[in-house]
């Protein structure tokens, strides 16, 4: 606060102006042009109040600070010393607190999401930990007692899916889990290795949020419903019926299949949902391409084409590469414990927004 702020020397003048004009008789009878400055006045005011109590702390820092250069006894000295402590830790809360009213966070829409779990590079290997991905962010979800709804799965033979998609339902999944999209890979022995051979295998994760209906409007002339018989691993029959779904969004060339459920009916209904994420989601990263912003360079696109975590079984190590983050607690982490990753990484946004505003 010692350098002049140009948008906060603006925001006190406005203040004292707001002032005189709401003691002005003729502004406090004419109701129409009192009313929002009354209002204008009652916004402003937090921020002038936080403004002069950072002024009046970071005053009484620097004498304080000025003092301690001075010839004091011990004694003395440390009582300042303390003093010096609470009011830096006061100033940095203030400046904070400031921050928060200048540039209001926006509210999120709390979304359902979808999550979209495929086996990469690696095989039997690749879609046994695509299944241990599935069960991490299941029992996270049970943790946050959130709703999962199976929408569609391929079962490996080996164990483990091809491909699983399940539904997250619950105050914060977006938000906590929003981060999880990219290729994340797994350094351990395969059961089916013989010489115990370390390999490394790998599995995307895509997190598609849930649009409304009025959001992404499809048009019945641009899908092609296909219904087929539902199949299991190795290709034996499930379902005697055909009840399996496979959408085609002839537009966007995007195709969505569902066949967990021996309701044709049901297997639609989820088919359309996955299918709105998708379009959503192909929506959004089409925009954010448009975009250069830094928050999201430094924390991480959400591209799945891009490395983000790695589950190292030997060292019973995770590391989250966007952040630099390690953690020494792998079979923690894949019980669902999942909290020491999320909340580092809406760490390392809100500091890239603390350190950024313009790039909100």
């Amino acid at each position: 606060m010692t350098t002049p702020n140009p948008q906060l020397e603006k925001i006190e003048q406005r203040h004292r102006e707001l002032e005189g004009l709401l003691s002005d008789p003729k502004i406090l009878k004419d109701q129409t042009a009192y009313q929002p400055l009354a209002k204008e006045f009652s916004d402003i005011l937090p921020i002038v109040e936080v403004i002069r109590d950072i002024r009046k702390v970071a005053g009484q820092t620097e004498e304080l600070k000025h003092l301690l250069k001075g010839k004091i006894d011990f004694e003395f000295a440390e009582l300042a010393r303390a003093e010096l402590t609470d009011l830096e830790g006061r100033l940095t809360d203030l400046q904070a607190r400031l921050h928060e009213l200048l540039y209001p966070k926006k509210e999120e829409k709390d979304r359902d999401i979808i999550m979209e779990i495929r086996a990469g590079t690696g095989g039997q290997e690749a879609a046994i930990f695509a299944g241990d991905l599935a069960r991490m962010y299941k029992r996270y979800a049970e943790q946050k007692s959130w709703k999962v709804e199976s929408m569609s799965s391929h079962p490996s033979e080996a164990g483990g899916f091809k491909e699983i998609v399940f539904g997250i339902r619950g105050a914060g999944a977006s938000r906590m889990l929003r981060w999880e999209s990219g290729v994340h890979r797994v350094q351990r022995v395969p059961v089916t290795e013989a010489s115990g051979r370390i390999h490394t295998s790998a599995a995307t994760v895509a997190v598609l949020c849930e649009p409304d209906e009025v959001e992404i409007a499809i048009e019945p002339k641009d899908l092609k419903i296909d219904v087929f018989r539902s199949s299991g691993p190795g290709g034996q029959s499930v379902n005697t019926t055909d009840s399996a779904i496979r959408i085609t969004h002839i537009p966007s060339g995007i195709v969505v299949i569902c066949q967990d459920e021996r309701s044709q009916l049901k297997n639609k209904m989820k088919a359309m949902r996955v299918l709105r994420a998708r379009l959503l989601d192909k929506m959004q990263t089409e925009n954010a391409a448009k975009e250069t912003r830094e928050r999201k360079a430094k924390i991480g696109t959400g591209d799945r084409s891009e490395k983000i975590r790695t589950y190292n079984y030997p060292d019973r190590r995770v590391t989250d590469h966007r952040i630099g983050l390690t953690i020494h607690q792998l079979p923690s982490i894949m019980e669902g414990n999942l909290d020491p990753i999320t909340e580092a990484l809406a760490q390392a946004e809100q500091q890239m927004i603390l350190e950024n505003p313009d790039h909100e």
